[in-house]
């Protein structure tokens, strides 16, 4: 009976990859732990520095791990945050009083910062959905257990907000949603499209995104029950830190 060929021994470097990754996961390596660097590896493993790098080359690509120039490679393990599409838009949420974002983080600690909020002549797609170039901007930027996971630019009409609490910093319970309501253009339909790509510069830093981590982006448009939009939103999302999940009916 001929027997089935041995499958070849993996390289080197991935045999190393893979116990470190089984630390990591087993969590003898905790978040932000440093791994063994190139000289460690080269005097245990009696390897060369090229495969050294190899190995720690495959966590930093799977997400595991992150460079820190003039430091080493750390562990970045991460609990993803689960981003229910139509359940964290319920009005029952908003007009409750309740942030969109303790949907998406329920006890996890978030924070907003880099916040800008001025009126800006919108872009050309912007406005067309718009209706008008004339628009308030709130930009800003959202953390989750101290790691900057989501950039969010929204785009209001501004005949519709000017003096009113979305201009303003804090925008009040239920945030810009409740406050549309109070102004009688209470959202009732959200479209979003959704598509992956590569970081811009910018957006590397803002995230502290490790090289090779994709982004998501999420173009977000509300309407009031008469159809009429009133906010143009883009979401970019540290890919690596969100399950996204939508529910259906058959």
């Amino acid at each position: 009976m001929q027997q089935s060929p041995v499958p070849p021994e993996s390289p080197i470097y991935r045999r190393i990859a893979d116990r470190l990754r089984a630390a990591i996961l087993s969590g003898d390596l905790q978040d932000g732990d440093r791994l063994p660097g190139e000289n460690a590896l080269m005097a245990q493993h009696g390897i060369a520095r090229a495969t050294a790098r190899q190995a720690l080359s495959v966590l930093i690509n799977e997400g595991l791990a992150v460079p820190k120039r003039g430091s080493g490679v750390y562990v970045r393990l991460f609990r993803p945050i689960r981003r229910h599409g139509a359940g964290r838009l319920s009005r029952e949420r908003w007009g409750g009083g309740q942030a969109i974002w303790d949907s998406d983080t329920g006890d996890r600690r978030y924070t907003v910062d880099e916040i800008e909020i001025d009126r800006e002549t919108a872009d050309d797609v912007v406005a067309r959905v718009l209706g008008g170039s004339d628009v308030w901007v709130r930009r800003r930027r959202y953390s989750v257990d101290g790691r900057s996971v989501q950039l969010s630019v929204s785009h209001f009409p501004a005949h519709l907000v000017e003096d009113t609490a979305v201009t303003r910093r804090d925008t009040g319970p239920g945030g810009v949603y409740a406050r549309l309501a109070e102004l009688g253009h209470a959202p009732a339909h959200f479209t979003e499209e959704i598509r992956a790509r590569m970081p811009h510069p910018h957006e590397t830093v803002q995230l502290d995104l490790p090289a090779g981590t994709p982004v998501i982006v999420i173009a977000r448009t509300a309407y009031t029950s008469a159809g009429v939009p009133v906010e143009v939103n883009e979401m970019i999302l540290d890919a690596a830190s969100y399950v996204l999940q939508y529910d259906f009916d058959a």
